[in-house]
C-alpha cells in the first residue's frame, strides 16, 4: 500500500510544471440552437463578449464558457448570444434576429408561448405518423468543409423516387420546398459535381437538414431539445444533474422523494414503523455516500437517518449525481458516491415561489419561497418547507401499526448573497429544523402508553440548527487565481423511544475548509491545494425501563488535513486527475487518501472515464440503525460495545473504489440519443459489519475477511418521437460479505432492478410522466429460529411498481402549474412487514425485515405559482 501512496505522490509532483499560475471562471449554461451553423454563431457571439474560451454542445444544449471576470461577465456573454438570435436561460433572442436565422437554425424557442409557425420543428402536428397526406415538405442542403462550417448549397436538385417528374431546386440560402403526397417517403438529392443520394425520410414535418461531406451528400435530420437531466462529455467527473424540471415529474416533497425519475439512486424505506429512509447507490448504504449541500457537509453523523426528509424539494436547484470516488477537495469520506444538492440562490431565482401538495394519506406539505434584491450587490432570500402527517389509521397491512408516523415537521432556510465588481462573493445563512413524529400502533396514547406495555408506541423530536458561510476571491491583478473559505457549524438533538427502549443523542459539529486554486503556464495544468477541519463531538444515551438498564456514551473526534489536487487537461478531449490528502484523525492517527480519474474522449459523441481512489469513515452504529430498537432482538456485546475505546471500539472503514464508465451519443429514429455503460467495483478493508443472521440479536463487529460490492448499469436514452425523452436502464448489484457465519449475499438487496421512464411535454403547457421500476428477489435474513407463524421464506417476491403525474400550467406568464399523480400504481405492497405484530413486546418482534414497498396505492394533486 505504502508503493500505491509513493506513486501518487511521484506522479502528483512531477506533473507539475514550475511556471506561474493562473485560474479561469467557469460556467455552464443554456442556449438553444440546433446545427453546425448554431454552434458556429453561438460561439462567435461568445468570444466577441469577452469569453476566452467556449464550447456549444448541439446535443445537450448547453454552453461551457471561460471568461475573465474583470472584462466580461457571465449576464453579457449571455445576452451577446441572444442578441445573436439564440434563446438562453436568461436572455430571449429577439423575435426579429429569430426569424432571420436559416431555416436550418430554427429551434425550439425556449420560450413555449414563440409563435410556432416561424418554426416548423415546433409545430404541434404529430410528426411521428407517416403523413399519408399532402403538405409541403421544407428543407436545407448545406455543405460542410474540412474545418467544420455549414454553408449553404444553392442549385442542388430535389425530387421523389415516386414522383421524378416534379424536382425543384435548393435556393441561394440552400432551402427548397416540395409537395408530398400519399406513400411518398424517398427523397433525391443531387448537385453538379456532387454523388447524389437517396433518402429514407421518416420525419416529414422536421426541417430536413441534407447535408454533402467529402463530395456525398445524406441526410441529417437535427432534433434537439433541452434535457430535464443530462450528463456533461466535459467534466473529468462523470456527473449525472437533475435539473429542476427533472424534480417536477414528481412531487418531490423532500429530498428522499427527489430520485423516483433516476436509475443511479434508490430511497427505500429502513424498516416499517420509524418512517426513514436512506439512499443506496452502488449497492452500498447511504452513510457511505457523501452528501453536501452546495459543496458543504450535509446531514451526516447523527443526523443521517431522518436527514433526507429535512431538505424540500422546492428549494432544490439541482443535484448532481457521481457515483465511485470523488473529489479531495471535498474530503475523504466519500466511498460509493456524492451527491450535491445546489439550493436556489436568492440572487439568481423567482421572487415569490409556492407550492401546495395534499395526498390521500392524509400529508399535506406547504412551501413558501421568497427572494429580494436589496442592491446591486445584496440579496437575501428565504426558503420555507410545512408537512403535516395526521392519518394515524393508514395501515395497508392490517396489522394495527401505522405505516408512516404522523406528527409535523418544519424547516427553513435564510440565506443572504454579496457579489462586488472586485472579485469578492460572500454567502451565509442559517438553517433550523423541528421535526416531532409518533408512530407504533394506530391506537397508542403517548401521554397514557409511554414506556408502559399497553400499547406499542415509537416517538421522535428532532432539532437541528446549522449556520453556514462561503467567502471567495478572485485576484483583482490575476483573475485566474482565486481562494475560497467554506465554513459550517451545526448541533442535532435527537430524542426518541421505541416500546420499552429510549434513545437520546446530541451531536454538534464544526467544518472548515480553506481552497487555493490556480493554473501554471496555462489551464492545460491546473490544481488545488488547501486544508480542513472536522470536528465533532457525539454524545449518547440509550436506556431500558424494563429492565432497567442505562448506557451513555460520547466521544470527541477531530479530523484536520491537507488536500493538493492537479488536473492535466493538454486538449478538450483528455483530463487527468490526481488527487492525494493527508488527515490526522485523533482517535485513529495519520492516514493517507490517493484518488484520480482520467476522462478521455476518442471521439466526439465518445466520452470514457476511468476512476480510482480510498475513502474512510467513522461509523455511528445506533443512529445509523435506528430500527434495531424497534425490534426485541438483543444487541449482541452491547457492554463490549458501549464502553469500547474510541467510536464502541470498532475501526474506521475503510474502502477502494474502482470505477469505469463510457458515453455514447448517436443518432436514433433521426433523433440525439445516447447509451451509458458503468461498472464499479467497492472493496472494504475494513467494514463495520451488521449481521442480521441470527433472528434473536443483531450483531457490529470488524471485517475479518472481504467484503465487496460490483455494479454494472447500462441505460438507453433517445426521444421516440417529438417532445419525448425516454430512459431505459438495467442494474445488476452483486454484494457480498463475509459474516461469522460465512460468505453471503447482503440482505434485502435486489441483484437486478430494470427501470423506464417516459416523460412527454405539449406546447399548450401539459406534461406527462411515466416511471416503471422491475426489482428482482431479495435475500432475507434467516428466521428459522423462530416459531412456524413468525418464519419468512429466504427469498423475496420480485416486484413492479409505476408512478404517472400530469401536470397543466396555466396564466400569461406560465406561473401557474396544477398537477395530479399517483405512486405505486400496481399498489404492490409486503404483506407481512412486521413479524409478531400481534406481540410487540415479545420476543419475536422484529420491523427490520422490509424488503418492499410499506403503503400501496397512493394519489396526489398539488398546485405550483411563482412570480419571476
Amino acid at each position: 500500500m505504502k508503493n500505491i501512496f509513493f506513486w501518487y505522490i511521484a506522479i502528483f509532483f512531477a506533473a507539475i510544471p514550475s511556471t506561474q499560475a493562473q485560474n479561469a471562471i467557469k460556467e455552464t449554461f443554456d442556449v438553444a440552437g440546433n446545427c453546425g451553423m448554431c454552434k458556429q454563431r453561438i460561439e462567435k457571439a461568445g468570444k466577441d463578449a469577452g469569453a476566452s474560451h467556449i464550447i456549444w454542445n448541439p446535443q445537450t444544449g448547453k454552453a461551457e464558457v471561460t471568461f475573465d471576470n474583470n472584462n466580461s461577465s457571465l449576464s453579457k456573454i449571455k445576452e451577446a448570444i441572444a442578441a445573436a438570435g439564440h434563446d438562453t436561460d436568461e436572455f430571449k433572442a429577439p423575435d426579429a434576429v429569430y426569424d432571420a436565422l436559416h431555416t436550418c437554425c430554427l429551434y425550439e424557442r425556449m420560450d413555449e408561448d414563440a409563435d410556432t409557425t416561424k418554426n416548423p420543428s415546433s409545430s404541434n402536428v404529430d410528426k411521428t405518423e407517416h403523413h399519408d397526406h399532402d403538405h409541403e415538405v421544407r428543407g436545407v442542403v448545406v455543405n460542410e468543409s474540412e474545418n467544420g462550417d455549414l454553408k449553404p448549397i444553392q442549385g442542388a436538385t430535389v425530387y421523389w423516387v415516386e414522383n421524378p417528374e416534379k424536382k425543384v431546386q435548393s435556393d441561394k440560402d440552400g432551402i427548397f420546398k416540395i409537395m408530398h403526397e400519399h406513400d411518398y417517403k424517398r427523397l433525391v438529392v443531387s448537385h453538379t459535381a456532387m454523388q447524389a443520394d437517396t433518402l429514407e425520410v421518416t420525419n416529414l414535418h422536421e426541417v430536413l437538414v441534407v447535408q454533402s461531406k467529402n463530395n456525398v451528400l445524406k441526410e441529417i435530420v437535427v432534433s434537439r431539445r433541452q434535457k430535464s437531466n443530462y450528463i456533461s462529455r466535459m467534466n473529468a467527473t462523470r456527473v449525472e444533474t437533475l435539473t429542476a424540471r427533472e424534480l417536477f415529474k414528481a412531487a418531490c416533497c423532500d429530498l428522499s422523494e427527489s430520485f423516483e425519475t433516476n436509475a443511479s439512486v434508490d430511497v427505500v424505506s429502513s424498516d416499517a414503523v420509524t418512517g426513514s429512509k436512506q439512499i443506496q447507490m452502488l449497492g452500498l448504504s447511504g452513510i457511505y455516500t457523501q452528501l453536501t449541500v452546495e459543496g458543504l457537509p450535509g446531514p451526516r453523523g447523527f443526523a443521517i437517518p431522518l436527514g433526507l426528509n429535512s431538505i424540500s424539494g422546492s428549494w432544490i436547484e439541482s443535484i448532481n449525481i457521481s457515483k465511485g470516488i470523488g473529489s479531495v477537495v471535498n474530503g475523504f469520506e466519500n466511498m460509493a458516491g456524492q451527491i450535491n444538492v445546489e439550493l436556489k440562490k436568492p440572487h439568481n431565482t423567482d421572487r415569490l415561489y409556492f407550492n401546495a401538495y395534499a395526498n390521500n394519506m392524509g400529508r399535506t406539505d406547504v412551501n413558501l419561497n421568497v427572494s429580494q434584491q436589496l442592491s446591486d450587490n445584496w440579496s437575501v432570500g428565504f426558503l420555507l418547507h410545512d408537512n403535516f402527517m395526521y392519518n394515524r389509521h393508514m395501515n395497508f397491512s392490517n396489522n394495527g401499526f401505522r405505516d408512516i408516523p404522523v406528527g409535523n415537521l418544519f424547516s427553513g432556510v435564510n440565506r443572504w448573497h454579496y457579489q462586488n465588481d472586485h472579485g469578492v462573493i460572500v454567502q451565509f445563512g442559517v438553517k433550523y429544523l423541528n421535526d416531532n413524529r409518533i408512530g407504533g400502533e394506530i391506537d397508542f396514547d403517548k401521554s397514557t402508553d409511554q414506556f408502559t406495555t399497553n400499547r406499542y408506541g415509537l416517538g421522535f423530536v428532532n432539532k437541528r440548527i446549522e449556520g453556514f458561510a462561503k467567502v471567495g476571491y478572485v485576484f483583482p491583478t490575476n483573475l485566474h487565481r482565486s481562494i475560497g473559505l467554506q465554513l459550517s457549524a451545526s448541533n442535532y438533538d435527537q430524542e426518541s423511544f421505541f416500546g420499552l427502549t429510549g434513545y437520546n443523542n446530541n451531536h454538534s459539529s464544526g467544518y472548515a475548509n480553506l481552497i487555493f486554486q490556480d493554473v501554471i503556464g496555462s489551464e492545460a495544468h491546473k490544481y488545488k491545494v488547501g486544508a480542513s477541519l472536522q470536528y465533532d463531538k457525539y454524545r449518547e444515551d440509550l436506556f431500558y425501563t424494563s429492565p432497567s438498564i442505562n448506557y451513555q456514551m460520547g466521544r470527541q473526534e477531530r479530523v484536520t488535513g491537507v488536500f493538493g489536487e492537479y488536473t492535466y487537461s493538454p486538449a478538450e478531449k483528455l483530463d487527468v486527475v490526481l488527487g492525494l490528502r493527508q488527515d490526522h484523525n485523533n482517535l485513529y492517527g495519520w492516514f493517507t487518501t490517493p484518488r484520480g480519474v482520467i476522462r478521455y474522449q476518442p471521439t466526439s459523441t465518445t466520452t470514457l472515464r476511468l476512476s480510482s481512489g480510498r475513502g474512510q469513515r467513522t461509523a455511528n452504529i445506533f443512529a445509523e440503525n435506528l430500527g434495531i430498537f424497534a425490534s426485541s432482538r438483543t444487541i449482541a456485546n452491547l457492554d463490549g460495545i458501549a464502553y469500547g475505546t474510541a467510536a464502541y471500539g470498532l475501526r474506521p472503514e475503510v474502502s477502494w473504489n474502482t470505477g469505469f464508465s463510457a458515453d455514447q451519443d448517436f443518432q436514433l429514429f433521426g433523433r440525439e440519443a445516447g447509451i451509458s455503460v458503468e461498472l464499479f467495483h467497492n472493496n472494504f478493508q475494513n467494514q463495520v459489519v451488521i449481521d442480521w443472521e441470527n433472528p434473536r440479536e443483531v450483531g457490529f463487529y470488524n471485517l475479518e475477511g472481504k467484503s465487496f460490492s460490483n455494479s454494472l448499469q447500462t441505460e438507453l436514452r433517445f426521444m421516440p418521437i417529438q417532445h419525448m425523452e425516454a430512459r431505459f436502464a438495467y442494474r445488476y448489484l452483486d454484494v457480498q460479505t463475509d459474516y461469522q457465519t460465512g460468505r453471503l449475499q447482503k440482505p434485502l438487496i435486489a441483484k437486478h432492478r430494470g427501470f423506464m421512464n417516459l416523460g412527454y411535454n405539449t406546447h399548450a403547457g401539459w406534461s406527462f410522466d411515466y416511471t416503471l421500476n422491475v426489482v428482482g428477489h431479495k435475500r432475507i435474513p434467516p428466521t428459522t429460529g423462530n416459531p412456524a407463524q413468525y418464519q419468512l421464506q429466504d427469498r423475496s417476491q420480485a416486484y413492479v411498481t409505476m408512478n404517472a403525474q400530469v401536470s397543466k400550467t396555466f396564466g400569461k406568464n406560465k406561473n401557474f402549474d396544477v398537477y395530479v399523480g399517483g405512486e405505486n400504481l400496481s399498489n404492490f405492497f409486503q404483506q407481512d412487514p412486521i413479524l409478531a405484530f400481534d406481540q410487540p413486546f415479545g420476543s419475536n418482534f422484529d420491523t427490520n425485515m422490509l424488503w418492499g414497498p410499506l403503503t400501496g396505492r397512493m394519489f396526489y394533486t398539488g398546485i405550483r405559482y411563482h412570480i419571476k
